[in-house]
């Protein structure tokens, strides 16, 4: 396993060992101890997610305040470009964000640590993305972004993305990260 940082601490591009032969492919996609070892602490999963999505369809940015989760990202079938924003308020690369294209073909994964918002647009004509998730969905922590907020200015590879509502109606970011409570 090859784990790459990012320009965001704590940004992780993972690429396993992948076998191939006449046969096909072999890899592991995920190894608890390979993983921590790598990224310096102690990682435990509770949930496995996985998403089918068509060409354009953008979902994101989304993320829970609090109960924060850190997520380890992958294709299964298709192309998609993967953005992670740092809402870490206290972090010197708040607002920041990276994007890379993640594929079926490439098997690389990317661990978005607690703490960050999270989006993807399908590039192909359709996409299934599986992701490993930290901490148990909560509906009243979950927050989203403006996926066109001027103020994080993403470059998506796609002029015209299709949104669900929730999307449509997201908050900037100053909005959204407005809370009550005192654990967020």
């Amino acid at each position: 396993m090859l784990v790459e940082p990012t320009t965001l601490p704590g940004l992780l591009v993972v690429t396993p060992a992948i076998h191939v032969d006449e046969r096909g492919f072999f890899f592991e996609s995920w190894n608890e101890e390979h993983f921590n070892g790598a990224v310096g602490e102690a990682v435990h999963f509770v949930q496995d997610n996985q998403s089918r999505s068509v060409k354009n369809v953008l979902r994101g940015i989304h993320f829970q305040m609090p109960y924060s989760q850190g997520k380890l990202v992958r294709v299964t079938v298709g192309s998609i470009w993967d953005v992670a924003v740092d809402l870490r308020v206290d972090s010197e690369t708040f607002g920041h964000w990276h994007g890379l294209e993640l594929t079926a073909e490439s098997h690389q994964q990317l661990w978005i640590p607690g703490g960050f918002g999270h989006g993807f647009v399908v590039i192909s004509d359709e996409a299934d993305v599986a992701y490993k998730v930290t901490n148990y969905y909560e509906p009243t922590a979950e927050r989203s972004v403006r996926f066109d907020d001027p103020d994080l200015a993403i470059d998506w590879p796609v002029a015209n993305p299709r949104l669900s509502e929730k999307d449509e109606q997201a908050p900037w970011l100053e909005a959204a990260l407005v809370t009550d409570d005192p654990q967020a």
